[in-house]
This record gives structure tokens, C-alpha cells and sequence, in this order.
């Protein structure tokens, strides 16, 4: 299958200034995401996932280096232009689900599908994260695992070309996190989604089709997974 460049990052660097204090956070990242593809962003607190995702989504700028985005610059790109590109590109779920409470599932996807260019009903969004059962229910309804797959089902609906997650199970149990893991996994194969999942837990690794290892704002390896597993099949 042909396969289009999504992401191409070249010299990436990030310095946060902290009164006289310097904090490096990358430090040359040289990285291509291509179509399709699902990688994780594996590496200890303090690695760089998080800023590389950030400048990734638009949501931060670097300090130099490159990211193309399907041969738009983002490093280049003004707010207005990082903001249209957030809006009708990316897609993001975070560790907390920052549902509103007073909306049902349904009309928290609405949100996001009321200004999408081309967006997906939010019933079959929440279908496509097995929550069709609980589209009239309240966030306080809902256990954990339900509401990050409100946060997953409100991503996907305006039909990103990409989902960035920063760590998505990391406030869930084993077992619900795998429902979460399962939900992401279908997404990625059945729409096609470009899909990048930020974890500090190495046994998510075996569902990506590359590992990308981050130290003290480094890729230190990158590792292609010649067999994918199932989230059913992770274990921590």
C-alpha cells in the first residue's frame, strides 16, 4: 500500500526559559510519520514526548528545527494558521477527559462536530468507541474508561487526518485502559487515522507499528514491530 508522508520533523529542538534557568526539552529530533501508521512515544517524565506532540498538534512552537505537516510548515505557521490547522487536522486526547458536565456524551462530541469542516455524526463516533448505549448520559455517569472514550469519540468526530494521544490510560486500571487501547486500535484501522500515542508504559509498545524511544529530549531508537499485538494481548 502506498503510503504519504504525514509528518516530516528535522532538527527539532525546544528551550523553555525559567528565569535564568535553561531547559532543554529536545534536542535535535529527526522523525517521519507516514499515513496509517500508529507509532508510540515511549520515554521516562522528562523525555521530550509531550513537547514533541505539542509542536506536532500546533499546540506549542519550537524553538528551531523543522516540522512539515503534508508540505505545510508548521514552524513557520502564525496563530491563525496553527489554529485553522488544529481545528481541521488533528485531533487530541489527553490523560484527563475535560468533559464538560453539564452535557451529555452526545453533546460533548457536538462541541466539536458543530465546527468541524467535515465532521461525523457524534452518535457514530461514540459508536465507533462502543458507546452507543450512553450517548444521553452525563459525565458523572459515567466510569473513567466511558468518559476518555467520550474524549476519544469527541476527537475523531470532526474526521482528523491525525490523533495525537499523551498518555490516554494513564488514569485508567489495566483492564479499562485496554478498552481505551481497543478503541484507538480501531480507529487507526478502520478510518486510517495517523495515530500517535505518548505512554511511559513500554508493554503498550507491541500495539504500534514503530516504537519511538525518547531520552533527555533524544530519540534514542526507533523500533519497527514486525507483528502487531492486540490490546487484548497487552498486559501490565
Amino acid at each position: 500500500m502506498q503510503r504519504d508522508l504525514v509528518f516530516s520533523i528535522q532538527g527539532l529542538t525546544k528551550v523553555y526559559r525559567m528565569g535564568e534557568v535553561e531547559v532543554h526539552a529536545l534536542r535535535g529530533v529527526d522523525l517521519e510519520l507516514w499515513s496509517g501508521e500508529l507509532i508510540v512515544l515511549l520515554g521516562p517524565s522528562g523525555s521530550g514526548k509531550s513537547t514533541l506532540l505539542n509542536i506536532m498538534g500546533g499546540l506549542d512552537v519550537a524553538t528551531g528545527g523543522r516540522v512539515v505537516y503534508r508540505e505545510r510548515e508548521l514552524t513557520r505557521a502564525g496563530e491563525a494558521e496553527l489554529t485553522e490547522y488544529r481545528r481541521f487536522h488533528v485531533g487530541f486526547v489527553f490523560q484527563f477527559y475535560n468533559l464538560i458536565p453539564s452535557l451529555t456524551a452526545k453533546e460533548n462530541v457536538a462541541v466539536v462536530t458543530e465546527i468541524a469542516a467535515k465532521p461525523m455524526r457524534p452518535e457514530d463516533a461514540l459508536s465507533i468507541v462502543g458507546l452507543s448505549e450512553r450517548l444521553d448520559h452525563f459525565p458523572a455517569q459515567l466510569s473513567g474508561g466511558e468518559q476518555q472514550r467520550v474524549a476519544i469519540a469527541r476527537a475523531i468526530s470532526k474526521n482528523p487526518d491525525v490523533l495525537l494521544c499523551d498518555e490516554p490510560t494513564g488514569a485508567l486500571d489495566s483492564e479499562t485502559g485496554i478498552v481505551v487501547l481497543e478503541a484507538i486500535d480501531r480507529i487507526n484501522r478502520e478510518l486510517g487515522t495517523t495515530t500517535a500515542v505518548i505512554t511511559h508504559n513500554s508493554d503498550i509498545a507491541g500495539m504500534a507499528d514503530r516504537v519511538v524511544h525518547l531520552s533527555n529530549g533524544h530519540i534514542s531508537e526507533v523500533i519497527s514491530n514486525p507483528v502487531k499485538k492486540t490490546p487484548r494481548e497487552l498486559h501490565w
